[in-house]
């Protein structure tokens, strides 16, 4: 039965009911259920979990303690176990380092191919540049004036760790007296001493010598040396001047520009081999911003125009006053004159300093001296400041700005002449991969280019067309990693892994669906069937219904979330599931239940908020019109421009003007109408909290007034506790043996880290006293304990407490805990707690709520929930701007804006905009085509 089967008894993991279920193997299966309901408990905590650790168990002792340790799941046994690769979304480096190329691996055999076929071009004439001869350099060194010291020497080590004393041995053997490691010169006779974990280059002095006439041989005998000795290099060092690196390998004859030997590092952004010395390879650098230190130009000195700390000229007694007056005395302008009416000498005097000239002013003492600006200031005191606080607050000013030598294209000038095809292999990286995945199928090599290429394009066309496969084909291998979506990462992964061509492995995938559009569904589909059918197992958790209906074996767990949930409900092929009266699942399959259609759209509030000339990435110099007190979803296909357009357009500029964060937008003309709005407020899903101690109640507010309740009672004011009692983040009342985590964690080395209850507290958190204080025979950490639909009853007699855990439970968190540690929370949980939030607090009918996929991790139980709880912050009068491709709440919203009509550089324009139905006759959207049959439905 475990040759066909994956056979699970007795599951207990998080709120699994002790279930059992048999599942086959070597077959597509999607688990699916509300959310809460234990899909990814049973998916990923107990069936991933026990094969990674059966797996990394098979290694040796000391091969495990460099492995990221599995704890043991919570069940009986498992029989029918491959060894597990979990496919997720949490995993995508926010490293700026990190691009699509370097995670695909596409862009190490890119460096691989431009070192041995590429061509090199000197970066100042663009000549084909070739090796030099001895002669060559010779005449070179020969072309200084005579008396000129030079020193000749030979590179040994270039960049490599450890302590290299053999290479000193065999120097000193070979009678040289003296070397130069890491730019400092020693005596090959003294003890020289290197750190073993650092990288170091040494070079051999092989002469030093003065330039005059019938030189010539013995520079010719040392430089012939120095060649041998350093494969090809030679240093050429002008005593108290330049330093020139010469090549048997390649150099310019006109402009005498000499490049190293091609070597894969050298094409590298993240070696000092070939990233650009001034960015250090990440293709942009920080630096203060007027527009962030001063924001509001139409503002005078003395209305607080300069934001930056330390320059308050609103009170007469600072330094920046006394400075100010000064300058503007000397000057002849005045504080009260707005920034936008000085001229333009005056604004520079006050931005970058007198340059020299001194002013008078009074403070403390008369003093006389150089006004230095306020940039340079704010620079001066960033560079000179240690307090991690003030350099923190020093980088809110600053924005990211393209470097001016690589213009954002990380590596060296010499680098970036060697081409193929014409093409640099920064050229290939700006590519999209469609477009990138065409060049190397049509590139033009001679038989022996062939010959040396062949088996490396045979793998960049392989991995460029997986991508192709997974949907991806609109990104760019030079996208940096930290700005894609969760479901792009995870099909990057997918995509890596087909590429692996692994067989009898199971693979579990966590709603790979995400941020993709319904067209290029279908393409994610075949490719995981593509991955069955080579012999893996698929355990896909999922709401999509494409995807059920796609899949070979359906799992239902349900029925409902958290403490409600954690059985097999259903299970089966998808008609079965259909069939089954009992399956929330099976009931939207079949239609039984559904998402009703709006039968009358709003009208809106007759005001507009308008984006013009949007051009950030991909968007095509845009005007976009968002009608306001209106359900609003932007669409279009995965990568047509919507987070370019909503999070870094719209959001960041109205949370820069009503908010007053120091968010900067770029790439637009201008936006009207945000007089019309009083706040934004951005839904993401993040977590709420990156610890433990960070959790519903606390993101809520909700625990202060649960701290204040206790703090109220009888038996607190008697012992004088106040709230701060009854908070586990501070002394007094927290248990101090585990500083209030509950939980004590022990290092196990090549074990996993085991966590054990407190001793002390016996995992409560609170001391003995703070737990002896009851509110209706309830003490602190059982009110904590308590769900969010427990707390409803309890608290009902407390309206003010009562309103906050309200929206918990009209989100459906009424199976969460009140006190649930944020980290075990999902995306989409974290997500609808945030949301919640927001309900809580008094509606103004003047807020904007942006989400991006709030459908993400929700069955369509939960988006119908999420819908109903979207029309009422709109039936206040508010706006809701949703990102979304899940096409239930695409059909509920009333205006569609749909951008495409393709991803990456064949998006960025509008499709067409209207209301759901308006969009759905629209020939050219790929939305509306989808869009047709849901609204018949």
């Amino acid at each position: 039965m475990a040759k066909n089967s994956i056979i699970i008894k007795g599951a207990r993991q998080h709120n699994l009911k002790n279930i059992d279920i048999t599942i086959p193997r070597d077959k597509f299966v999607v688990f699916t259920g509300l959310s809460g309901s234990g899909k990814s408990s049973l998916a990923f905590d107990t069936i991933y979990a026990e094969g990674q650790r059966r797996y990394i168990e098979s290694l040796s002792s000391y091969a495990r303690q460099f492995l990221g340790q599995m704890d043991k799941p919570d069940v009986d046994y498992i029989e029918g176990l491959s060894p597990a690769i979990s496919i997720d979304q949490k995993t995508t480096s926010k490293n700026p380092r990190s691009t699509v190329g370097t995670v695909t691996e596409v862009y190490d055999y890119l460096r691989l191919i431009y070192s041995r076929i590429g061509v090199p071009h000197c970066p100042k004439c663009k000549k084909v540049i070739k090796q030099q001869t001895v002669d060559e350099i010779i005449d070179k060194i020969l072309s200084f004036e005579n008396g000129t010291k030079l020193q000749i020497l030979a590179p040994v080590v270039r960049a490599k760790k450890g302590e290299h004393q053999k290479v000193f041995e065999s120097a000193k053997k070979s009678g040289y007296v003296r070397v130069r490691a890491d730019g400092v010169t020693y005596d090959l006779y003294e003890e020289i001493k290197l750190e073993k974990t650092k990288r170091h280059s040494i070079e051999i002095v092989v002469d030093r010598i003065a330039l005059k006439d019938g030189i010539s041989a013995r520079l010719a005998d040392s430089l012939e040396t120095a060649l041998k000795l350093g494969n090809g290099l030679v240093i050429v060092e002008i005593i108290g001047g330049e330093e020139m690196l010469f090549s048997q390998n390649y150099a310019c004859p006109d402009c005498g520009i000499s490049i190293e030997e091609m070597s894969p590092r050298m094409f590298s952004f993240n070696s000092p081999f070939g990233a650009c010395p001034t960015c250090s390879g990440l293709g942009n650098l920080t630096e203060f911003d007027e527009d962030l230190i001063i924001p509001d130009k139409s503002l005078s000195l003395r209305e607080g125009a300069i934001k930056a700390m330390g320059w308050n000229v609103k009170d007469p007694g600072t330094i920046a006053h006394a400075q100010l007056s000064g300058l503007a005395k000397k000057y002849g302008f005045s504080l009260d004159t707005p920034i936008n009416e000085l001229s333009d000498e005056h604004y520079n005097i006050l931005m970058y300093g007198t340059n020299g000239e001194p002013i008078s002013y009074f403070y403390k003492y008369n003093i006389e001296q150089p006004f230095e600006g306020v940039m340079k200031c704010i620079e001066r005191r960033y560079k000179e400041s240690f307090s991690s606080y003030m350099r923190a607050e020093y980088e809110n000013y600053m924005s990211s700005i393209t470097c001016p030598d690589c213009h954002g294209e990380r590596l060296k000038k010499e680098v970036l002449a060697v081409t193929i095809n014409g093409k640099s292999i920064s050229d290939v990286t700006k590519m999209s991969v469609r477009d990138a995945k065409k060049f190397f199928e049509e590139i033009e090599l001679t038989d022996t280019e062939k010959l040396i290429a062949n088996q490396v394009l045979k793998e960049i066309n392989a991995r460029l067309g997986f991508l192709v496969n997974v949907g991806l084909g609109y990104l760019t291998l030079a996208r940096s990693a930290g700005t894609l979506s969760g479901g792009e990462a995870q099909r990057i992964r997918l995509a890596t892994q087909i590429g692996s061509g692994l067989t009898g492995v199971l693979y579990i995938l966590d709603e790979p669906s995400i941020g993709l559009h319904q067209r290029d569904n279908d393409k994610l589909l075949a490719t995981l069937k593509n991955l069955r059918d080579l012999g893996n197992t698929l355990i896909v958790v999922e709401h999509d219904e494409d995807t059920m209906f796609a899949a070979d074996y359906i799992v239902d767990i349900g029925p409902g979330a958290g403490v409600h949930g954690g059985e097999v409900v259903a299970q089966g092929t998808v008609d079965e599931i259909m069939k089954s009266k009992r399956s929330e699942t099976g009931l939207y399959l079949s239609g039984a239940k559904k998402i009703e259609v709006p039968s009358k759209r709003r009208d809106g509030n007759g005001k507009f908020l308008t984006v013009y000339g949007a051009s950030q990435n991909n968007l095509k110099n845009i005007d976009v019109t968002f009608p306001l007190g209106k359900f609003v979803a932007v669409t279009g296909v995965s990568g047509s421009g919507k987070s370019s357009l909503v999070n870094e357009i719209l959001y960041k500029k109205l949370s820069a003007v009503l908010n007053g964060s120091k968010k900067k937008a770029t790439n637009f003309k201008k936006i009207e109408g945000i007089e019309n709005l009083d706040k934004v407020i951005n839904i993401d899903q993040s977590p709420i909290g990156r610890t433990p101690r960070s959790n519903p109640a606390t993101y809520t507010g909700v625990f202060t007034d649960i701290r204040d309740l206790f703090a109220s009672t009888n038996e607190a004011k008697i012992r004088g506790y106040k709230s701060g009692r009854f908070s586990f983040n501070i002394s007094g009342g927290r248990c101090e043996a585990c500083s209030g985590d509950g939980i004590l964690k022990i290092e196990m080395n090549f074990l996993p880290d085991v966590y054990v209850p407190c001793e002390v507290c016996k995992g409560k958190r609170y001391n003995r006293e703070t737990l002896e204080v009851k509110y209706k025979d309830k003490n602190i950490y059982e009110v904590l304990e308590m769900t969010v639909e427990e707390g409803l009853e309890f608290f009902k007699n407390l309206p003010k407490i009562k309103r906050k855990l309200q929206t918990l439970y009209d989100v459906g968190l009424g199976y969460i805990k009140i006190g649930q540690p944020s980290t075990t929370l999902s995306g989409g949980e974290a997500q609808r707690v945030k949301l919640a939030t927001e309900l809580s607090r008094r509606s103004t009918g003047k807020t904007i709520y942006i989400l991006d996929e709030p459908t993400t991790g929700l069955h369509t139980a939960d988006v119908h929930r999420l819908i109903d709880v979207l029309n009422t912050l709109v039936d206040t009068g508010n706006t809701v701007v949703v990102i979304e491709h899940n096409l239930d709440i695409i059909k509920t919203a009333d205006h569609i804006i749909d951008l495409g009509p393709e991803g990456g550089d064949m998006g960025g324009t509008i499709v067409c905009t209207g209301t759901p139905e308006e969009v759905a006759k629209c020939e050219k959207s790929f939305t509306g085509k989808y869009l047709k049959k849901y609204l018949k439905k």
